[in-house]
């Protein structure tokens, strides 16, 4: 679903006076009913990443993580069994997996009298039963399965999605009997920043020729479409030429602002791709 960039600062200026919760989401949805569920739903997760990377610095001073860890340990020495962390992350209007992560680490440093590895404390967050306290097992779990935008849970959740609309997108092509080179097979190859799939033969899209072909399971926002534009996007251009991008959660269409110089955006697969074979069958 594509919007205007009017339509999408309205949204986002919803969001910036809520807080990150299901409750929000089921507002979010009665606020804008005619916007696609899953289009929210990336927008919202967005967002709420774009507001912890700007407040990330002050949660994460001396002061602020011991001011964090004394309080969950006074909470949880009142009643171990009421949800601690979780509040405290609500009412600081912090990520909760981000907040068990600082307060697993402080215990951890104090346990251990040493920094934990960051190896260590992702294992413990994924499987909180390695925690050596039980209480602060219980206290993690209860963040990281309460969180809607960060933590392992949600990582698992995007990575799987990810990977559905990769599948999807493969038995499109081959739907379309469309030769292709998936990103795995080109890694083989020795090449480090590849599109998802290149099309062995180019085809063309509303007149524009296209020789590889993106996959984003995300709505298209400007910060990053811009980042994927630095990153990503431009190195396939310039190494395999005029390429397309699906963010199958919908855009801003006044991104899609290069197609003369070789970028495409789609919200769909394109329904009226032209083939070699097609076009010279038309002669």
């Amino acid at each position: 679903m594509k919007l205007t960039k009017a339509q999408y600062d309205e949204i986002a200026q919803f969001l910036g006076h809520v807080q990150p919760t299901r409750q929000s989401l089921r507002k979010l949805k009665e606020k804008f009913p005619s916007q696609s569920q899953s289009t929210l739903l990336s927008i919202f997760s967005q967002e709420y990443q774009k507001q912890i990377k700007r407040t990330h610095a002050k949660h994460h001073t001396a002061e602020a993580i011991e001011t964090y860890y004394q309080r969950y340990l006074n909470g949880v020495m009142k009643n171990a069994a009421a949800p601690i962390l979780l509040e405290l992350a609500n009412e600081v209007d912090f990520a909760p997996s981000l907040m068990a992560r600082i307060v697993l680490e402080r215990f951890l440093q104090e346990k251990e009298q040493a920094i934990p590895s960051k190896t260590l404390i992702n294992s413990m967050l994924r499987d909180p039963s390695q925690i050596p306290d039980g209480v602060l097992a219980n206290q993690v779990y209860q963040c990281t399965v309460n969180d809607c935008c960060y933590g392992p849970l949600v990582d698992c959740i995007k990575h799987a999605i990810g990977h559905e609309h990769e599948v999807l997108l493969r038995e499109m092509l081959l739907e379309k009997s469309l030769s292709f080179i998936a990103e795995d097979q080109l890694r083989a190859k020795g090449y480090d920043k590849t599109p998802d799939f290149i099309l062995e033969v180019p085809v063309a899209v509303e007149g524009h020729i296209i020789h590889w072909i993106e996959s984003k399971a995300s709505f298209g926002d400007e910060s990053s479409h811009q980042a994927y534009l630095q990153d990503q996007f431009w190195s396939y251009w310039n190494r395999f030429g005029p390429g397309l991008v699906i963010y199958w959660y919908g855009f801003i269409e006044e991104l899609d602002c290069h197609r003369e110089r070789g970028i495409l955006l789609k919200d769909c697969f394109p329904t009226d791709i032209v083939t070699l074979r097609h076009s010279m069958a038309q002669r």
